[in-house]
């Protein structure tokens, strides 16, 4: 084996994108290297690299977004970290991959059938590998539902019952930012519940078929600003004449890594971070219900509230001998505030299951600390050790698994607006 180092560059500077950058120029560095950063915004690109020589002592050049190509040419990676805006996955995916890369991608894959169709074009000519970095999968109490489903503990899974619940904190954030328009993220029925939606491909080892859907944005409107009183709002928090009143007031200048990483690089740019939850130029949901059948006749019914009082979520798996039940409560959290972005509450999670002819009983969880319910630590082993750990569970993702879990998204976007069911197929035939 030989031992030079494995080269990275990473497209997107944002607060995603630091944990693989930390993991690269600080603990698997031995065998790893960052050899590139690039984003749209000089100033945070800047940021980053100023981070890893100072924490790390790493010198990491820098290339703004239209320079993507040269950085490729100029430090020629193995592999390209993709963790940009969701509307821009394919873009880089398919372009590092004509260069001769191989990919890891944040979620989603992408945003649209006609981008992921573009990406497996791209897979197909180029022979690269694609991963996709589902951490939800690496989280153990997640792991420990697959390890309990895949036993037989309640038999055959003839249905499941999912809810999610991202609360008033966590939840308002996606109404902040560029995910707050369905051209940039595709609402959060492909942004946020890819997640959600591959872990039940994942735990079921099915894939879906039939999408029906219900959306709307009911929460976070003009109305309900009106209704709390905040009468005279701006388009922004930072200059919002209702700031001292308004609940969901975020205060970039008052958290140091807000502040560097936005506010004081909104020059670069023109984005802003902090833009007013309330806008009529809003156009996702943040109220959604669907109904989901799978190719194994599995019906699923799911839900995802953005404006909850608690963060977390339930989902029941009903089967020929009994039913498992799953409550997970996580510490929420604003994108990039330095926080431990969804960190298990364990007094407030626990699995269940309840045979059909025998007293219902308790399972303990398995341990999980970090970021996403444990699961972040988890995935970057598995990402960069040199010796990968055993992986009998299928945690790691491919880009097959990346598209089912963004067509059930895409499938329930045309739902919503068009009122009927919508077949996956149809969406994107062929895929296997």
């Amino acid at each position: 084996m030989s031992s030079s180092k494995t080269k990275y560059v990473i497209v997107g500077t944002g607060g995603r994108h630091e944990m693989y950058r930390d993991a690269l120029v600080g603990k698997y560095s031995e065998h790893r290297s960052l050899a590139g950063l690039c984003d749209i915004n000089e100033g945070r690109a800047n940021l980053s690299a100023r981070i890893a020589k100072e924490r790390f002592g790493a010198d990491v050049p820098v290339y703004l977004a239209d320079h993507f190509d040269r950085m490729l040419d100029e430090q020629q990676p193995d592999v390209v970290i993709v963790t940009s805006k969701d509307s821009t996955h394919h873009k880089y995916i398919c372009r590092a991959m004509e260069k001769g890369c191989d990919i890891i991608t944040e979620k989603p894959l992408t945003i649209s059938a006609e981008q992921c169709r573009e990406i497996f074009d791209a897979k197909q000519k180029t022979g690269r590998s694609i991963t996709v970095t589902f951490n939800y999968r690496y989280a153990p109490p997640r792991t420990q539902v697959k390890e309990l489903l895949r036993s037989g503990t309640i038999g055959d899974i003839l249905s499941v019952d999912f809810h999610w619940m991202l609360d008033i904190k966590h939840g308002a954030d996606y109404f902040r930012r560029w995910h707050r328009n369905k051209e940039n993220s595709g609402g959060l029925m492909v942004h946020k519940a890819t997640h959600h939606f591959d872990a039940v491909n994942w735990w079921l080892e099915t894939t879906p078929e039939t999408v029906y859907a219900q959306g709307a944005r009911r929460y976070y409107t003009p109305e309900t600003a009106e209704e709390l009183g905040l009468t005279n709002r701006g388009s922004r928090c930072h200059t919002c004449a209702e700031s001292g009143k308004c609940p969901y007031f975020l205060d970039l200048d008052s958290n140091d890594s807000l502040r560097s990483l936005y506010l004081d690089c909104e020059k670069y740019d023109g984005y802003f971070r902090d833009q007013c939850v309330f806008s009529d130029q809003i156009d996702i949901e943040d109220t959604m219900c669907l109904v989901v059948k799978y190719r194994d006749g599995i019906l699923m019914s799911y839900s995802l509230n953005a404006f909850m009082p608690w963060e977390g979520y339930h989902v029941v798996f009903n089967g020929s001998r009994g039913r498992l039940e799953y409550k997970t409560v996580e510490d929420a959290y604003i994108n990039a505030d330095g926080a431990v972005p969804g960190e298990l509450d364990e007094e407030n999670s626990w699995i269940r299951v309840f045979p059909h002819h025998d007293p219902s009983y308790e399972i303990e969880l398995w341990k999980a600390h970090g970021g996403h319910g444990g699961g972040d630590d988890l995935i970057l082993e598995d990402l960069f050790a040199q010796e990968k750990p055993d992986d009998h569970y299928g945690r790691c993702a491919s880009h097959i698994a990346g598209a089912w879990s963004i067509l059930t998204g895409i499938a329930a976007n045309q739902s919503i607006q068009t009122g009927q069911a919508v077949n996956v197929e149809d969406i994107f035939p062929g895929l296997e």
